[in-house]
């Protein structure tokens, strides 16, 4: 549900889809100009698909099932701290637009909802973008502790940290809105709270509700307050599940955690987490109490819980020390040799061959401006996980014919092979290539 940097919070979040190509990946085919074979099913496509073949050959993958894979090793640890939640982690990553934004309390402007942000299929389906679009019907089937974790997809920036494809896990509690239901809950936070002053732990907290974190107008103060205390004692004790041991902590040097409110559109009151890790604080997860509007189209109205989400690439990339993002998707032996499922080892760099960049200057089409996200989509579709980065380094609109002029610079580095001049200037030509026949841009 609720995540952090480019997870959770601020970014949850036209052109065809390559007509009349028959380039089978994976399992995925557009091989009709108005359709896409997605897995062996055919979804119709409109005037705002936009997923590329790139994107679509990563949703049989699902990295966070794969045995010793990091991203499996964390889930695990995880759901090791949670043995009374249900484990979720097999649900279709295609959903609705209502179910990712709508059943969730998402603004109309919402930026996510923006084909500029987020991969369509078509006007009535969609890649999730986060963990929470299936929040209604894991609550709407009965579960009232649960973990789901899954991958997500977000048009977005290419650099060492970020990613189209990532994974979350998302965890919700729910009691009942009465004095059993608030039984419940003091006696779960008298017992964490007991665990927590046994432990090397500090913690900088913030209140449960305040005038600038409120409580809910429906709910009572008092249960929310309740809800909002069982939600952090419980995440601190999986904050000292994951980083007690790694985070150097001793008698003297005690693991940090601290809390900070926040805003999210599905919760009130809601917090970002944040961990003292190697001498900076580390943002790691956010969460809140869920919004009653959420529970009540799960038909479970006579409830009140939390809910908190985080992203498995950002935790495991911490603990492991893994340096770039594009290493989860790595089938090099000399990455995934390294580990062994159930433990935490430091990432050890096997090579670090040299970069390579190019730079592309072009005039964007006056009727049609290119979004960067376009274009980083253009590039991924092309060259994939050779890119290291892209920055775009010049920006400006001609004073007297208005048209706009953008410059981006590539960097091209593979992660498990030197790559020739001759090898880049091909995939760079390609990427030209693309620009003009696809975005109808003019080089400069």
């Amino acid at each position: 549900m609720l995540q952090t940097a480019r997870i959770f919070p601020s970014r949850l979040f036209v052109r065809s889809c390559i007509p009349g190509s028959r380039r089978l990946i994976s399992g995925v085919s557009s091989g009709l100009s108005d359709q896409l074979e997605i897995l062996g099913v055919r979804y119709p496509t409109d005037a705002i698909t936009n997923v590329t073949p790139a994107i679509l050959s990563k949703l049989s993958l699902r990295l966070h099932t794969q045995h010793a894979h990091p991203l499996n090793t964390l889930r695990s640890l995880i759901e090791s701290h949670y043995p009374d939640f249900a484990h979720l982690s097999s649900l279709s990553p295609l959903v609705t637009p209502y179910k990712n934004f709508d059943e969730l309390s998402f603004p109309k402007d919402h930026p996510g909802r923006a084909v500029t942000d987020s991969y369509y299929l078509n006007k009535d389906l969609m890649l999730r973008t986060h963990t929470s679009a299936h929040e209604v019907e894991v609550f709407r089937r009965g579960e009232t502790k649960w973990l789901l974790t899954a991958d997500v997809y977000r048009r977005d920036e290419i650099d060492g940290s970020h990613y189209p494809v990532f994974h979350q896990m998302e965890g919700a509690r729910i009691f009942s809105a009465d004095a059993s239901g608030m039984k419940e809950c003091e006696e779960n936070n008298a017992w964490l709270a007991q665990q927590l002053a046994m432990s090397n732990i500090v913690i900088e907290d913030v209140p449960h509700i305040s005038p600038t974190n409120p409580v809910q107008p429906t709910h009572d103060p008092r249960y929310s307050e309740l809800v909002a205390r069982n939600l952090k004692l419980s995440l601190n004790t999986l904050m000292l599940k994951l980083f007690g041991g790694v985070a150097g902590s001793n008698s003297q040097n005690p693991l940090r955690v601290r809390w900070i409110e926040a805003y999210f559109p599905f919760t009130s009151p809601s917090f970002e987490v944040e961990v003292y890790f190697q001498g900076e604080w580390l943002e790691i997860l956010g969460c809140g109490v869920v919004r009653q509007a959420t529970l009540d189209t799960a038909g479970v109205s006579n409830k009140i819980g939390w809910a908190f989400g985080l992203g498995l690439e950002r935790i495991a990339m911490i603990l492991y020390s893994i340096p770039d993002i594009r290493l989860f998707w790595s089938t090099d032996p000399r990455f995934l040799s390294q580990f062994e499922h159930g433990k935490i080892t430091t990432f050890r760099p096997y090579s670090k061959y040299p970069s390579c960049f190019k730079d592309v200057s072009f005039w964007s089409p006056k009727d049609k401006p290119l979004h960067e996200n376009d274009f980083c989509d253009l590039v991924r579709d092309v060259a994939g996980d050779l890119v290291e980065d892209v920055q775009k380094i010049d920006n400006f609109v001609h004073p007297k014919t208005g048209r706009t002029s953008m410059c981006f610079r590539i960097n091209y580095r593979s992660m498990d092979r030197s790559l020739s001049n001759d090898e880049v200037n091909g995939i760079q030509s390609q990427v030209v290539s693309r620009l003009k026949d696809k975005m109808g841009v003019e080089i400069r």
